[in-house]
């Protein structure tokens, strides 16, 4: 009698579970980058804390109810570049989006500011790699959208349009409080 051992396939939903362990272990890599990058010597590069709260649906269809508290933390690292009016940055965040599922994004963009005396206004793109449970399968998936950020050097509001990308999606405008770490650190 022979001894065999039965091999059982994995799940499409084991696999896909992995993924998202793999990208949440991705995010937590990038949110110790960031960190790191806080213990340069350019003090004025900036780390904040993005705290991501609301989305304005556009045209939502009868009858839907789509989550508008989009709650969830990320960071935004700034780099300042001498006389420069471009501010690269970076950023990672998690948050529920509009299907009350929790989304995870990393990426990256630039910002140009306007300074008016202590106040300022940064108008740019941002280019991630997002995932959402509902979309693409749960696959991460990448995206670039424009960015507009208004207010002083320790507390800005961000706000990102995001047109309609799918037959089934909605356009929005999604709101986040940017709260600058660096007084605390």
């Amino acid at each position: 009698m022979e001894n065999r051992n039965t091999v059982v396939p994995a799940c499409k939903s084991d696999v896909r579970a992995s993924r998202r362990i793999s990208l949440r272990a991705i995010l937590a890599h990038l949110l110790a980058i960031a960190a790191c990058l806080t213990t340069s010597a350019a003090a004025a590069d900036e780390l904040s804390l993005l705290i991501n709260g609301k989305a304005i649906h556009l045209g939502s269809p009868a009858g839907s109810n789509l989550n508008e508290k989009n709650w969830g933390l990320g960071l935004q690292y700034d780099w300042e570049r001498a006389n420069e009016k471009w501010r690269p940055f970076a950023t990672v965040s998690e948050f529920r989006d509009s299907n009350k599922n929790i989304s995870y994004y990393a990426g990256g963009g630039a910002l140009y500011r306007f300074q008016f005396d202590s106040a300022h206004v940064d108008v740019g793109a941002v280019g991630f790699l997002m995932v959402r449970k509902d979309f693409k399968n749960g696959d991460p998936f990448p995206g670039v959208l424009p960015v507009l950020s208004v207010g002083t050097k320790n507390v800005a509001v961000n706000i990102t349009y995001v047109p309609k990308v799918e037959p089934k999606a909605v356009p929005l405008w999604f709101f986040q409080l940017k709260i600058s770490l660096n007084s605390f650190l």
